[in-house]
């Protein structure tokens, strides 16, 4: 059986940031993947001008001699190459919406969730809304646009419907906090969540893969906090500065980060709740979702993050590491879910 040639897709049209951060993650997972007698690797890189790249390698001097050409040659290249299946590593809006429905249209399969699914996940009060409808606990809270006055009693969260890795998120203790955290939220969305705080207790993160058409939850992943020094997680619990562009990911590592012991009574408990958001949402292939846990151990929905780049690093992974399932094995279960779910239309 020949290789199967899987393209890359990575980068970002939105930023140099989610660019950046792309790049990283694929850059990762090609080095840690690579294995030429199961798969022939081809790269499309986009950056924020919106140009295509096929470069080498995710080297910045690999990327430097890569001609950029604009969406239709890109298409034309894209349709001669006869892929077998496309591994979506872009973490931007655009990325997890409009560059997989352009793989839709060119009738070429990719692991992950589809576009609408993304689109609704990404918009944090709408999968809110999804899950709670399922019968899933979420936090009460209202969404507010500029002017509007919220009416949620402090404590409460402040966050952007539709940015990523805490940015823009503050907690307010008081009514006259308010305007600054609105502020600072509005910064990255048009749109903000203002939502009732959970006391800690305890916040992790459940992956659910599919495996053979069932569902599979993984080992927990537990984040540090606390609540007195640390009641809500930042963007520098997860990375340096937005303007460094040398990314490092802090959260990386086992002091704010690590891997709960599956006999954990919470585990079980979480990853029923996690299946069920799955299949709300409408998720496939793989999904990841944020509890918060409260002091009498109850899972409250918070957010949804529907992306794996099967690096080394990526959550999913190394859930699935500690579960005994190795990198390689996750990604081939992928590319396996996504090849079997092909409908073949009969010939007309």
């Amino acid at each position: 059986m020949p290789p199967l040639r899987i393209l890359h897709l990575v980068g970002s049209a939105y930023n140099d940031f989610y660019c950046d951060l792309s790049r990283k993650y694929a850059q990762n997972c090609l080095v840690a993947t690579a294995n030429p007698s199961l798969y022939e690797f081809q790269i499309a890189y986009i950056t924020p001008d919106g140009q295509w790249r096929f470069p080498c390698s995710l080297n910045q001097e690999d990327i430097a001699v890569a001609k950029p050409i604009p969406l239709l040659d890109a298409i034309q290249f894209l349709t001669a190459q006869n892929i077998d299946l496309v591994l979506p590593q872009m973490l931007c809006i655009p990325g997890m919406t409009h560059y997989r429905a352009l793989f839709d249209l060119l009738k070429i399969p990719y692991i992950g969730n589809t576009p609408d699914v993304m689109a609704i996940t990404a918009h944090k009060a709408t999968a809110k809304a999804i899950v709670a409808a399922a019968g899933v606990k979420v936090p009460f809270g209202e969404l507010l646009r500029q002017g509007d006055v919220p009416t949620v009693t402090p404590p409460a969260v402040i966050k952007p419907a539709t940015s990523d890795n805490s940015l823009g998120v503050s907690l307010v203790k008081e009514a006259t906090e308010y305007d600054a955290a609105l502020k600072k939220a509005f910064e990255y969305a048009d749109e903000v969540i203002v939502e009732a705080f959970i006391e800690p207790g305890r916040e992790v993160r459940c992956g659910i893969i599919v495996k053979d058409g069932e569902l599979v939850g993984l080992p927990l992943q537990e984040y540090l906090v606390d609540p007195h020094e640390k009641p809500i997680r930042t963007y520098t619990d997860k990375f340096q500065q937005p303007d460094d562009r040398n990314l490092r990911l802090t959260g990386k590592d086992n002091i704010k980060a690590w891997v709960v012991d599956p006999n954990d009574p919470i585990t079980q408990k979480v990853q029923q709740v996690a299946k069920k958001c799955h299949l709300a949402l409408g998720c496939r292939h793989y999904s990841l979702f944020d509890f918060r846990i409260d002091p009498k151990g109850q899972p409250w929905f918070l957010e949804a993050g529907l992306y794996c780049t099967f690096g080394p690093t990526s959550v999913i992974v190394g859930m699935a590491k500690a579960a005994g399932i190795p990198l390689n094995e996750l990604l081939m279960t992928a590319i396996n879910e996504t090849l079997d779910s092909i409908v073949l239309l009969p010939s007309q």
